[in-house]
């Protein structure tokens, strides 16, 4: 039966015309089932997947249950109505959960990570045993996400890179599965140097398919587009991740990112976790895109501190404690946001939002254009 459905894909492949964008929607709506635990039929048998969904799907209602119901009810009163629906969440992994936690209702999220979405076609043609091995790597970084509720990006690098499944592509559809969406189109593209999407096409997908190793083929399929709805409405939302490196150096000599950023009209924005790297020098081209591009943001301390966004016309209204960053890389950056959470009243937070701090207390901001 998989052969059939994959011989029937690749007619269907083969006589589409080369310049049409290709759909890999019954990819994803097989991955769903495998990889991500979610509702559906596949063609693999369930013995091939049973004890990876058994971990997967505990670790789904614990997360659930933990966090995603305190945070849904926080956001729920905190996010303003009127704010932009066109997301962009940097250095964000496979965090495709927490941005529909904050933004159920936009139209539009991007996230950017050094990870790419990787190649949706694996089931059709590992074998059994060699999908349970891939379902391993898959289970070990969403429990891990699920636990922590941020991405590990040494781990997930290699997890996503290399992976025999699209590691992150998973990630994107257990966050679907978790709050009750079901992805509708699955479109891979490249972005021109002035920032324009491109779907890759059947003629693209010849050329990729010369590629023998994984990572490289992975690469090659680093940026998908994923639509979604909730059962029973019509109303599509996309998602779009995109594989980039954002510091400076890197969106310099390869601006495509920036400029499909700078495309959009006004956006709202998140990040956690994210290393700090939003207060290095060497990262001043996404801080200054956040910093004229937002009108609303979320982040825990690693986000854009007081002493750039006050200047810049932002106000920030802190929740739960903050005595220092909890790693060396924040330590620079800790006094402006010291200073701010002295100066405001104490607002309980009752999870987790990326870092913690120093005395592993949780902390999560909001910045607002006034």
């Amino acid at each position: 039966m998989r052969l059939a459905i994959a011989s029937s894909i690749l007619l269907l492949a083969a006589h589409a015309r080369a310049d049409t964008p290709v759909d890999f929607i019954a990819d994803a709506q097989q991955l769903l089932v495998v990889g991500a635990c979610g509702d559906g039929t596949t063609t693999i048998q369930p013995k091939v997947y049973a004890a990876h969904c058994k971990a997967v799907k505990a670790a789904q209602t614990g997360y659930r249950e933990k966090w995603v119901v305190p945070a849904r009810e926080f956001f729920a009163a905190h996010v303003p109505a009127a704010i932009p629906k066109q997301v962009v969440y940097p250095f964000a992994g496979g965090d495709l959960m927490t941005a529909l936690t904050v933004f159920p209702d936009a139209d539009e999220i991007t996230t950017l990570s050094l990870e790419p979405a990787g190649d949706p076609r694996g089931l059709r043609t590992l074998r059994d045993r060699q999908i349970k091995t891939a379902l391993e790597v898959v289970a070990t970084e969403l429990q891990s996400f699920y636990e922590s509720n941020f991405s590990r990006t040494l781990a997930m690098i290699d997890a996503m890179r290399a992976g025999k499944l699209p590691t992150q592509l998973i990630f994107s559809l257990s966050a679907l599965a978790l709050h009750g969406y079901q992805p509708v189109q699955l479109r891979y593209f490249q972005l021109s140097e002035a920032g324009a999407i491109r779907y890759l096409t059947a003629a693209d997908m010849v050329r990729i398919d010369a590629i023998k190793d994984t990572a490289k083929k992975n690469r090659a399929l680093a940026n998908m587009e994923l639509q979604f709805k909730k059962p029973g409405t019509s109303r599509v939302q996309t998602f779009r991740h995109i594989m980039a490196n954002l510091d400076d150096a890197h969106l310099k000599a390869a601006p495509n990112a920036l400029r499909y950023l700078e495309a959009k009209p006004r956006v709202s924005a998140m990040t956690k976790a994210a290393s700090f790297l939003l207060a290095f020098d060497s990262f001043t081209l996404i801080r200054g895109y956040l910093l004229a591009h937002t009108d609303w943001m979320v982040s825990d301390a690693s986000g854009v501190a007081p002493k750039w966004g006050k200047p810049a016309g932002f106000e920030y209204e802190t929740h739960g404690t903050f005595a220092r960053a909890e790693m060396d890389a924040g330590i620079n950056i800790t006094p402006s946001w010291k200073a701010e959470f002295d100066h405001q009243p104490r607002r309980p937070l009752r999870f987790r939002f990326g870092y913690p701090d120093v005395n592993f207390k949780h902390n999560l901001i909001i910045m607002r254009r006034k």
